[in-house]
């Protein structure tokens, strides 16, 4: 017998009390429109933009200050302006006082594998942020420099970021772990005057310095005038451009030249002032320097958080993450909701395999966010949770990072309880989701339950169509948390290029989607050359340029393969033609995955390397991971005669490490 397709249904009370249910009322009241729904009010949003957006936020109550009329200008998608005259400041709303959100309330619980805790009030978080950010005006930042950080996930990074952010300043992250090649593609483009950065490592129980790894990416950034130590102690090493202090260095001053913190300015700052510079991993080059506002973030980040994740100031949310990954700056957010946020520096099985699900009942989390690594982790290793550990404050919980598939959800409901699972998908380019969860709506086996709201979403297919897919995730109308651009590309070709190019007046996301008779969606894999193992986005390129340094490789291919035993499904296959006359040995194989590691991160290294003569390429000598891809995972490319050597696809189907099923031509 199959198993139930509704794997929970919210009772009638909890979808009416909900804030989505309350907005539906509200617009209803505005409008005159009947909105019994969440299709009704998603009706609503597509064909009313402007005024649904001007609800929305009157709704949300978030501080800005001017005219919040027009709410859009323009309805093409890649020009297309929200509030024009509008100002606010991301920091101010996170930490402001009000109902649900009183001084004294928890904001901010950090906790790391040692076991060492650390508590702040919304009053305590936000008179850190205050002092960084008149510090760094000391120092005089002003608004749109670029602030970056190498930072495990700890307080000391969201009171550095919040600080940033409050003086208008633009904030990029990475974690300690990235390779300071990788670290410096990423942040010399931006041209940062200030590093934040913490100088121990905590690993599996062990502590190691940073010191020789900050100090190398301080000397790659010529830009920098200000290095700041997270930790206690100083860096070890000198700058001959910068100054380097640690925090309470920078934070000190005497008494008489600070006013208190009680009396800080907020200043306010456009819709599209920049607040976030993300990094995509590219597939054919450099990351890009993707640049978010800070009114698209806020409100964005508000909708998901409030409505469709139904978060109240009396939640405790968890979200696995580090700081290069957007899920960071989403989870920090959260404070915009009176929230308390949960941060754990450390490893998932450190120093129990079940640090995690510990961590969770240990600190009450109820709303907890992770992948589906690690729910198959959890899986195979054959815990069962709710019987491990008390979690009994745990009301939901989201997975992002990879395809959540639908055995998971039977897994989650009966090995962790009765609760909804939400898959959430988005990413890295909108700083937000494409489909999410929902508190009105059944949770379906295999689905994310929605739609983001006010988003048009839609499936394109081959023949140009729209229709339920499997197709092309694209979006066909504007929407606030649309970047304000790519650094430095001051013509919008290289914006364009990436996200129009493809489909004319729609976004292309990269994503392939379903949308299912329920209403709500499945996201099927990628449609470009990202791969995601483990809910770890590695772009092909990076892998490439590290194997510049591998001289024996003339060329590589890395592609991701279907992998069931594997945690999260999947692994990296890496093909590599040497040059002539040498044969791919096991010495060979570990000094690549070594370079790897040591160039990039160990999510870069492939789970398999394999030696061919070629790599598929086009009529036009184009690369094709696709194609490569595709005979891979057990398909036959549809491009073959696009393909100038089709007979490699042979050879990657037949051989015998690759595994791949037989049965095609």
């Amino acid at each position: 017998m199959n198993p139930d397709p509704v794997m929970f249904r919210p009772g009638a009370e909890q979808v009416a009390r909900s804030r989505m249910s309350e907005l539906m009322r509200a617009v209803a009241s505005a409008t005159g429109r009947p909105i019994p729904d969440y299709a009704a009010l998603q009706r609503f949003a597509l064909e009313d933009p402007a005024r649904f957006w001007s609800l929305l936020l009157a709704f949300s109550g978030l501080v800005h200050e001017g005219d919040s009329e027009p709410a859009l200008l323009g309805d093409s998608i890649e020009l297309a302006a929200f509030f024009p005259g509008l100002s606010l400041n991301y920091a101010e709303n996170l930490l402001a006082s009000g109902p649900g959100r009183e001084d004294d309330r928890p904001a901010l619980t950090a906790c790391d594998e040692r076991g060492v805790v650390t508590r702040l009030t919304r009053k305590e978080l936000r008179d850190r942020v205050v002092r960084v950010a008149r510090a760094l005006r000391r120092h005089g930042l002003e608004p749109g420099d670029r602030v970056v950080a190498v930072v495990r996930n700890g307080a000391e990074a969201v009171i550095a970021c919040l600080g940033a952010a409050a003086i208008g300043a633009t904030w990029s992250s990475t974690a300690t772990d990235l390779a300071a090649a990788a670290v410096l593609q990423r942040f010399a483009p931006i041209q940062p005057r200030v590093l934040f950065a913490h100088r121990r490592l905590l690993q599996q129980g062990q502590e190691r310095s940073l010191d020789a790894h900050v100090g190398e990416i301080v000397a790659g950034l010529r830009s920098l005038e200000l290095v700041v130590s997270l930790d206690d102690e100083p860096f070890e090493f000198e700058s001959d451009t910068a100054q380097v202090l640690t925090l309470e260095e920078l934070t000190r001053v005497t008494t008489a030249a600070v006013k208190r913190p009680a009396e800080f300015e907020w200043p306010r700052f456009s819709f599209n002032h920049p607040l976030f510079i993300l990094f995509s991993s590219g597939t054919t080059g450099a990351p890009k320097c993707i640049v978010h506002g800070v009114g698209g973030t806020l409100l964005e980040h508000w909708k998901e958080l409030v409505l469709h994740s139904a978060l109240t100031p009396e939640d405790r949310l968890y979200f696995h993450t580090t700081a290069d990954w957007m899920m960071w700056n989403w989870q920090l957010s959260a404070l915009v909701t009176g929230a308390e946020v949960v941060l754990f520096d450390g490893s998932v099985s450190y120093p129990s395999e079940d640090a995690l699900w510990r961590l969770v009942a240990r600190e009450r989390v109820t709303v907890f966010g992770t992948s589906p690594a690690f729910l198959q982790y959890s899986r195979d290793l054959g815990h069962v949770p709710r019987e491990r550990v008390d979690l009994s404050a745990l009301r939901a919980m989201m997975s992002t990072g990879s395809i959540l598939h639908d055995s998971l959800y039977d897994w989650v409901r009966a090995n962790v309880g009765e609760l909804p699972l939400q898959s959430i998908s988005g990413g890295t380019d909108i700083i937000g989701c494409f489909v999410l969860g929902n508190p009105t709506l059944p949770v379906m086996r295999g689905e994310a339950q929605c739609v983001s709201l006010g988003l048009d979403v839609r499936a394109l297919m081959p023949d140009g169509g729209f229709g339920a897919g499997p197709g092309e995730l694209v979006c066909a109308a504007p929407f606030p948390s649309r970047p304000v651009g790519l650094f430095g590309d001051t013509t919008g070709s290289r914006f364009h290029d990436a996200y129009f190019a493809q489909n004319e007046g729609l976004w292309t996301h990269g994503d392939l989607l379903e949308l299912t008779p329920s209403g709500g969606a499945r996201i099927l894999g990628r449609t470009d050359g990202i791969i995601n193992v483990r809910g770890i986005r590695v772009g092909p390129a990076e892998i490439y340029s590290v194997l510049t340094h591998v001289p024996e490789v003339v060329e590589g291919m890395a592609v991701e393969q279907i992998a069931p035993r594997e945690p999260g499904g999947s692994r990296i296959v890496l093909l590599v033609v040497l040059k002539p006359g040498l044969v791919l040995d096991r010495p060979l194989t570990l000094r690549i995955k070594k370079e790897l590691k040591a160039r990039a991160s160990a999510a870069h290294v492939p789970a398999v390397v394999v030696q061919v003569e070629e790599v598929p390429v086009t009529l036009n000598n184009k690369r094709s991971e696709r194609a490569a891809r595709d005979v891979l995972n057990g398909l036959w490319p549809k491009n073959v005669d696009a393909l100038k050597n089709p007979g490699i696809l042979h050879v990657l189907r037949d051989h015998p490490e690759l595994a791949v099923r037989p049965g095609h031509p």
